[in-house]
């Protein structure tokens, strides 16, 4: 099957194609959306490339003007921390849930996940964040709360711009063993049943997350502009 076939209209296909591409960073943040060039890219009208923009600012992915220009939502220090603030509350809350109902096909996922693991940083750059990625929605799913899920998993999606970002920091380059650690422990609280070890680590481990580094730059980058 092509991927033409997963996507119930072109306008799917669109949103589906400028979404990833917004939030891998292969289209910058401020970047112009050269839409009837996308749209030649892809092989259909302009119609579903502009639906497709419509659709990405009301996530605030994409600012669009009066004369339909479109540009790559800006990232911004306050955009950052509000998705810090919600991590820090489903995070935690979907770790203390996967302690408490992982099934025996959670484990093994979870496990599996784990050892894909590798320390996230500039050096292991998208592999470690795809790696990464997984290991967190294995940990999603064992909560067995399909609305957490989703809600996590949008979150994820929003945040990946800002964790790239924080990849382009001075302490981009450091190992961050302590992250790669710390993934290894999550998963042997969730394996025990330790509720209450589980949240208490996660929160710790969200709270120096590599997108705390990219709140603390665009604060202080603001703050340079006056």
């Amino acid at each position: 099957m092509s991927i033409r076939g997963v996507f119930a209209s072109k306008a799917d296909l669109a949103y589906a194609e400028l979404r990833g591409r917004i939030l891998s960073g292969a289209l910058p943040a401020g970047s112009r959306l050269a839409q009837y060039d996308l749209a030649e890219e892809l092989g259909m009208s302009i119609t579903p490339i502009r639906e497709a923009a419509r659709r990405l600012s009301s996530e605030g992915l994409v600012d669009l003007d009066a004369h339909r220009d479109a540009r790559v939502a800006a990232m911004s220090a306050e955009e950052a921390r509000d998705l810090l603030e919600v991590r820090l509350s489903l995070d935690p809350a979907a770790a203390r849930l996967a302690a408490e109902r992982r099934t025996p096909a959670d484990i093994d996922a979870l496990r599996l996940a784990q050892h894909a693991l590798l320390p996230v940083n500039r050096a292991t750059g998208e592999e470690a964040l795809a790696a990464h990625r997984a290991f967190h929605r294995a940990l999603y799913r064992a909560s067995h709360n399909p609305v957490m899920i989703r809600l996590l998993d949008d979150l994820w999606d929003k945040t990946d711009r800002y964790r790239r970002f924080g990849l382009h920091l001075p302490e981009g380059d450091a190992p961050r063993l302590r992250d790669h650690d710390e993934h290894a422990r999550l998963a042997d609280l969730v394996v025990a049943g330790d509720a209450d070890g589980v949240e208490e680590l996660m929160r710790g481990h969200i709270a120096l997350s590599l997108a705390v580094g990219a709140v603390e730059a665009l604060q202080a980058a603001a703050e340079q502009r006056g």
